[in-house]
């Protein structure tokens, strides 16, 4: 195997969103023979950030694979339609959801982020399992700086000249708005929804996924697509896993992603990607 692709959260990072000794050390190692980029569903801008904490140097598929950099070279960015935009923003707000922006110039949140959250907790009536902690984090409304900016609608956004939005992070912590929303986003032209985790929704280009990452990556590398492996846990790493030569899903993945797998490794928290690279790559 030539080229893996690790998932960040619920995979690379543990519960408590580091990264071990031992997995960085294994990922190290690893890239003594092999290529190693990380395909996530969170914006480039914000994997970077996570790998220079951790003093890792790796290439990325960002934004669910809609945006790939190799040696800080962009190599494709996939857009979603200004119509897409316009129709997927009017069904959530229209039903007061909370969602961000991906975009070539940062993560847009709505001004009316914790407005929106706020409400969508106090329609449940306590009839959650998020702790106080995590409650305050989710309502907490997001502060301009250089790498979040803030938004009222999507209009302004598609108004700017050379702006384009590759993904929508939707907040649902309402599961029975969840599975309403699913259909309703599903029947718009120009999008396809995915999930990472059980209180969200994403939606990109039908064109933009983490399979269409790694293989824009493989491509630029010359490296077959049998001779790469997809570490993942989650829905929105599908795409890779089916794409990859070698899929390896995370103890903790969902078990509907498993079954799709060819090997399974421990969890995040217990160095499921340490545990995968020794065994099943590099041995």
């Amino acid at each position: 195997m030539k080229l893996i692709a690790i998932d960040l959260d619920g995979t690379l990072l543990s519960s408590q969103l580091e990264i071990s000794d031992v997995n960085r050390n294994a990922l190290l190692k690893a890239q003594e023979e092999h290529h190693v980029m990380i395909c996530s569903g969170r914006a480039p801008e914000d994997i970077q950030a996570v790998l220079k904490e951790f003093n890792l140097q790796c290439d990325l598929a960002g934004s669910n694979g809609t945006v790939v950099y190799s040696k800080g070279k962009l190599l494709s960015r996939v857009s979603i339609s200004e119509s897409a935009v316009k129709e997927s923003a009017a069904l959530l707000d229209k039903k007061n959801v909370p969602y961000k922006l991906y975009t070539s110039e940062g993560i847009y949140v709505l001004n009316s982020w914790a407005e929106r959250t706020t409400a969508a907790l106090e329609s449940l009536d306590g009839k959650h399992s998020i702790s106080e902690a995590e409650y305050k984090r989710i309502t907490e409304q997001p502060k301009a700086d250089g790498a979040v900016k803030l938004f009222d609608s999507v209009e302004e956004l598609l108004n700017k000249e050379g702006l384009s939005i590759q993904k929508f992070f939707i907040l649902t912590l309402d599961q029975a708005l969840k599975e309403e929303l699913l259909p309703a986003l599903e029947s718009i032209d120009g999008i396809a929804p995915t999930s990472s985790g059980p209180n969200n929704l994403e939606i990109m280009n039908p064109d933009g996924h983490k399979g269409q990452g790694l293989q824009i990556m493989a491509s630029h590398l010359g490296i077959k697509m049998e001779d790469t492996v997809a570490i993942g846990d989650n829905f929105n790493d599908v795409p890779m896993m089916e794409a990859a030569g070698l899929s390896i899903a995370m103890g903790n993945a969902d078990p509907d992603v498993k079954k799709l797998c060819d090997r399974e490794t421990l969890t995040n928290n217990q160095d499921g990607v340490a545990h995968a690279i020794t065994h099943y790559i590099m041995g």
